[in-house]
């Protein structure tokens, strides 16, 4: 595994650890100390940094497949089971009209409703990054931004 330094402080890397979790590595004021985190709160902080760099983002969560909830920062009033199963469901349908209209592969699904848009973009062949943004979301920069935090969480998932 490469080491990262995404979305911490440049003070920190990510190590591979034992037992399938990442260790962070931290140097500050002279002294190295190693802190654990799971997959799943790296994903988790993540996807808060995704929010935080595009202020038109409201929430966003990792979901598998199969509709379950991996990782997500969603606001209290939304139901992660509910947006999972959503978010799948979609993404099944989409790639089955892609194939059927020979669109060829999926790479993400676009929905525009009156309060906002609901981006999903797969990460990995294993998981689907589902994202709720504002009305008046720039989209190119939440685009580029989804692509960028895709990739990263595609290397926490695999």
């Amino acid at each position: 595994m490469r080491l990262h330094s995404f979305y911490f402080q440049p003070w920190c890397l990510l190590a591979p650890h034992a037992y399938g979790k990442l260790q962070i590595l931290s140097i500050r004021h002279g002294k190295k100390t190693t802190m654990e985190k799971s997959r799943t709160d790296l994903m988790v902080d993540r996807l808060r940094d995704l929010q935080s760099r595009t202020p038109d983002i409201e929430a966003s969560a990792v979901v598998s497949m199969d509709g379950l909830t991996i990782a997500s920062a969603l606001p209290v009033e939304l139901e992660e089971d509910r947006v999972a199963a959503m978010a799948a469901a979609m993404l099944s349908l989409g790639e089955r009209i892609a194939g059927e209209l020979a669109r060829g592969g999926l790479s993400e699904i676009y929905i525009h409703g009156e309060q906002g848009y609901v981006l999903l973009t797969s990460v990995g062949s294993d998981a689907v990054l589902t994202v709720l943004t504002r009305r008046q979301a720039k989209l190119g920069l939440v685009f580029l931004e989804i692509r960028r935090a895709a990739e990263d969480l595609e290397q926490l998932v695999g």
